[in-house]
C-alpha cells in the first residue's frame, strides 16, 4: 500500500471544500467550472475521454448534471450536435436532477432519458438515471427493473448497487436487529459475485449503514443501539473483511473510492477502532461525503469533524 499524504493539520480552507461531490477528480472540477460559465466544450471532452469506463462516467456525469446551470448548456450542446449520445445523457441526467428538485416533471425526465439510452445502448448511464429517478418517485418494480437494466450493461455499478442497497434497507423497518435482513443477504451477493479487487467488496458495509439509517429514525438514535449495531458477530465479520480488502487492494483508481472510505471510517469508528478509523480519515482527506456522517439527522459538516479529530487525536 503506498504511504499516507501528510497529516491534515489546520484545514480550515478545505473544511469548506468537503462533501464536494466531484469528490478528487481534479479534470471534473475543472471541467464543471468552465461548464457552468457556459463552456461545455471542455465537458465534451472530458466525456469523449472517459469512453466506457462506465462508473467514471456515471460518476462524472451525474456531478455536471446537478448543476444549476447543467439544462441549458446541455440544450446548447445538443443543438449543435444533436446526435451525441453524451448531450443527450448529460441533458436527460439534469431533467432527473431537476424533477428531484420539484422544477421539472418526472415524466419529461424519464423520456429524455429513454431518448438517451436509446443513441447509445451500451451505456447504464441514462438507466442510472431512471434508477435515481424511480428511487424518489417510482415503485419498487420499477425501481428494480431500472437496477437491473443498469447491471445488465455493468455487472459492479458502483452508484446503481450503493443505490440499491439504501432502498433494500429501508424494507420492514420494524423488524428491528435482524440480522438476516434482505440487504445484508443482497449485498454479501454482490460482493461474492464481483472480483477480488471490485469496491462491491464493501458493500456489505454499506448495508450495515443503510440499514442503522433506517432503524435510528424509526427508534430514535440511542448510543447503546448503536453499539450494538455495530458490534455483532456479522457486523464485526463484515467490517473486518472490508478493511482487509482496503488494506490489500486500496482502489485509489476508482472514481467512487472516497464513497467507501466515507462509510468504512464511520463504521469503524462505531465499532470502537479509532486507530483504523484514523488510517482511513487520513485517505480521505477533504473529500468526506455526507452519507453516512448525516446518519442518523445529524450535521454532517459538524459530524464528520467531529469524528475526525476524535480519531486523529485532535480533539
Amino acid at each position: 500500500m503506498s504511504p499516507p499524504p501528510p497529516p491534515l493539520g489546520r484545514a480550515r480552507k478545505r473544511d469548506a471544500q468537503l462533501f464536494d461531490p466531484a469528490l478528487c477528480d481534479a479534470e471534473l472540477i475543472d471541467v464543471r467550472t468552465q461548464f457552468t460559465q457556459g463552456r461545455w466544450s471542455r465537458a465534451r471532452s472530458l466525456l469523449v475521454g472517459t469512453g466506457d469506463d462506465w462508473d467514471r462516467r456515471g460518476h462524472r456525469v451525474v456531478v455536471l448534471a446537478e448543476t444549476p446551470a447543467a439544462t441549458a448548456w446541455a440544450r446548447e450542446w445538443l443543438l449543435a450536435e444533436p446526435e451525441s449520445a453524451d448531450a443527450a445523457t448529460l441533458l436527460a441526467c439534469a431533467a432527473v436532477f431537476n424533477a428531484l428538485r420539484g422544477k421539472g416533471t418526472p415524466a419529461a425526465a424519464e423520456e429524455a432519458c429513454r431518448r438517451a439510452a436509446a443513441l447509445l445502448p451500451a451505456d447504464p448511464t441514462p438507466w442510472l438515471g431512471l434508477l435515481l429517478l424511480s428511487r424518489a418517485f417510482g415503485t419498487e418494480e420499477e425501481f428494480s427493473r431500472h437496477f437491473d437494466q443498469v447491471r445488465a450493461r455493468h455487472r459492479e455499478h458502483h452508484h446503481a448497487h450503493h443505490l440499491m442497497v439504501a432502498k433494500l434497507a429501508e424494507r420492514t423497518p420494524g423488524s428491528g436487529q435482524d440480522p438476516l435482513h434482505e440487504v445484508y443477504d443482497f449485498a454479501a451477493w454482490a460482493a461474492e459475485e464481483s472480483p477480488a479487487d471490485s469496491p462491491l467488496a464493501v458493500l456489505p458495509v454499506i448495508a450495515h449503514a443503510e440499514r442503522y439509517r433506517v432503524l435510528a429514525a424509526r427508534h430514535g438514535h440511542h448510543p447503546d443501539g448503536a453499539a450494538a449495531h455495530w458490534s455483532g458477530r456479522r457486523a464485526r465479520q463484515v467490517l473486518r473483511s472490508a478493511f482487509d480488502w482496503w488494506l490489500e487492494w486500496e482502489r485509489e483508481d476508482h472514481p467512487r473510492n472516497r464513497v467507501d472510505l466515507n462509510f468504512l471510517a464511520h463504521a469503524k469508528l462505531c465499532e470502537g477502532r479509532p486507530a483504523e478509523a484514523a488510517a482511513l480519515f487520513h485517505r480521505i482527506g477533504r473529500h468526506a461525503t455526507r452519507a453516512p456522517w448525516s446518519y442518523p439527522d445529524l450535521d454532517p459538516h459538524k459530524a464528520f469533524l467531529a469524528a475526525r479529530s476524535a480519531a486523529l487525536g485532535t480533539a
